[in-house]
């Protein structure tokens, strides 16, 4: 592709000098905060997790904030500041708790739970909640599509918990961010930070969606509090009439950025579809022409120099899918 960037604003080859000035206030306050923390623990004191007034964590088992220069890099501190529209309190508290909850989530944190996590469940659940990454969009955004129509609740608890569906929830959104983005700002040749989302709701029933309700609003919660600005488009396609209806009652209640972003269609979408991405990167249930429905991209085609990496992919192993489905585990 020709062009250098997206040109988005809130980034840092877009930011005004206003965001620029916000950012390394952001910044200074989590090296100060850092430094602190680092002093009282050489100081043999015991530091709370994050006693700022600006967060609400009263976890004690969540390590005190130490600011790491590898991790927290600047594309990371925009996500919360554009979420919170620049506003440093409001950004520093939403960052503050994203870390407390990284740190403690599911008693182990993230990192320890996506070292060693294990699905074998996956075959299963691929059947009654089809949900994968396929290509990418006309920008170079990896494509997410979502078969939440034909979800199946008594199937998935049947092999699962939703627990455990949450958790591998989390740990796709680390591969999302460590390994899928990564590959496709390679292969676009600028930053690629954002996913473009297809939801299918073919087949949806009012009593069994009001059944997964509440399992979408956790995952939705974890998305906006935790990897906030990862939406780049997200259609949803097959809508019924009832949920068209609530929608523009939704749709007041949200941002103006987060509205445009989001297009409900009914049966009628392919044009929509087709005019953001490539037909022959969207699957042909869709109208396209890509003939299957594999987990494929610039992270594991071949197509990008270093992908794809052995570390991200054999996690499929732990997810049974060269072994098939294994006997029910739970937490």
């Amino acid at each position: 592709m020709s062009r250098q960037s997206l040109n988005l604003p809130g980034r840092l080859d877009t930011l005004t000098d206003h965001q620029r000035d916000i950012l390394n206030q952001f910044k200074s306050y989590l090296k100060e905060l850092s430094k602190d923390n680092q002093e009282k623990i050489a100081a043999g004191a015991t530091v709370p997790a994050f006693t700022q007034t600006i967060t609400d964590s009263d976890d004690e088992n969540a390590p005190p904030f130490i600011f790491d220069s590898v991790r927290h890099h600047d594309h990371l501190l925009l996500r919360f500041l554009r979420a919170r529209k620049f506003d440093l309190t409001n950004s520093l508290k939403m960052f503050l708790d994203y870390e407390t909850w990284r740190a403690t989530f599911n008693g182990q944190g993230v990192d320890v739970i996506v070292k060693n996590w294990e699905f074998p469940e996956m075959p299963i659940i691929s059947t009654y909640y089809p949900r994968f990454y396929h290509k990418t969009d006309k920008v170079g955004r990896p494509l997410y599509i979502e078969l939440l129509g034909i979800m199946n609740l008594d199937q998935i608890l049947a092999v699962s918990t939703l627990d455990r569906c949450l958790i591998q929830h989390v740990v796709e959104y680390e591969k999302l961010v460590n390994y899928r983005l990564p590959a496709c700002s390679d292969a676009a040749g600028y930053r690629i930070e954002q996913s473009c989302t297809i939801i299918d709701l073919k087949g949806v029933s009012l009593s069994n969606f009001s059944r997964c309700f509440s399992f979408v609003q956790k995952v939705s919660a974890v998305a906006q509090n935790y990897y906030p600005e990862m939406l780049g488009r997200m259609f949803i396609v097959n809508a019924p009439m009832l949920f068209t209806a609530v929608w523009q009652l939704v749709k007041p209640l949200l941002d103006e950025v987060t509205v445009n972003k989001i297009s409900i269609l009914g049966s009628s979408y392919t044009k929509n579809l087709l005019e953001v991405i490539d037909e022959n990167n969207l699957p042909t249930m869709f109208g396209g022409k890509s003939t299957n429905t594999n987990d494929i991209g610039p992270w594991n085609d071949g197509t990008v120099d270093g992908y794809p990496k052995i570390e991200y992919e054999q996690l499929l192993d732990g997810y049974g899918l060269e072994k098939g489905p294994k006997a029910k585990t739970t937490l």
